[in-house]
């Protein structure tokens, strides 16, 4: 399940500029909604991969030249750029008890935030629940594998000196570990133990600090609408929506 998001900042009376269309439309069937400050298209052909979102940047695919250019893309890190290997239910479970988990998940049927869910709980509470899904973090380490496609999309962004972030809700050894174990490096990376985490804007606030570029000039990826797309929506109330087959993509 892939996603990607960026931020862009149009004004109300943003219009489809018509060579946009005659020239994009008919190949690549894209079907314009408007959405208040935003315009919509969904293309019907699906990103079902890192190595299909690879080749469609790499495509000889050339739109109008944008006001502001991409300087930066932050990914998430599980399921996005490796292969999940999480049981996220279990590790609920494990948490909060079966009874618990049931209701809680008939409550967000989007998905459950346990990160957020426990933080409400007592100190010594919160401590067995954080041991609790560092044991299921750390067992998914020895499983650990790259997404197909990672790594040319890597050199892609790097022969365009376009930055390259990510920001995960795992823990740190298991960023240093994706780091050492593929030899691939983001900069920053940062983990659950910088705080606030996502979907909190901070973390992508404080890359955009770091990079000194503006939020409007990087790019999201990641697997989770609530996590990954409602962190650009802090940030602006502009972009367009891409639902595919394995995921939901957010593109300016």
């Amino acid at each position: 399940m892939l996603l990607c998001s960026t931020l862009s900042h149009h004004s109300l009376s943003l219009q489809i500029p018509s060579h946009f269309l005659s020239k994009y439309q008919n190949h690549h069937k894209f079907m314009p909604l408007f959405l208040s400050k935003s315009f919509l298209f969904l293309p019907t052909r699906p990103f079902s991969s890192i190595s299909n979102f690879t080749s469609y940047m790499m495509s000889s695919f050339s739109p109008p030249k944008p006001k502001t250019r991409l300087r930066g893309v932050v990914f998430d890190m599980d399921g996005t750029l490796t292969v999940p290997v999480i049981d996220f239910p279990a590790m609920y479970r494990a948490v909060l008890g079966e009874d618990e988990y049931k209701r809680v998940k008939a409550e967000n049927p989007t998905g459950i935030d346990i990160l957020h869910h426990i933080e409400s709980w007592s100190p010594d509470l919160q401590r067995h629940a954080y041991q609790t899904i560092a044991d299921f973090e750390r067992q998914g380490l020895d499983r650990l594998q790259i997404m197909p496609g990672t790594a040319q999309l890597c050199g892609f962004l790097d022969s365009k000196k376009i930055r390259r972030g990510l920001i995960t809700r795992n823990i740190k050894e298991a960023v240093d570990l994706f780091h050492n174990q593929f030899g691939i490096t983001f900069s920053p990376a940062l983990s659950r133990e910088f705080r606030p985490y996502k979907p909190d804007p901070g973390p992508l606030l404080h890359i955009c600090s770091t990079w000194e570029v503006q939020p409007n000039e990087v790019m999201m990826v990641g697997d989770s609408l609530k996590d990954d797309v409602r962190l650009m929506l802090f940030l602006t109330h502009s972009g367009s929506l891409r639902k595919t087959s394995r995921s939901i993509h957010m593109l300016a």
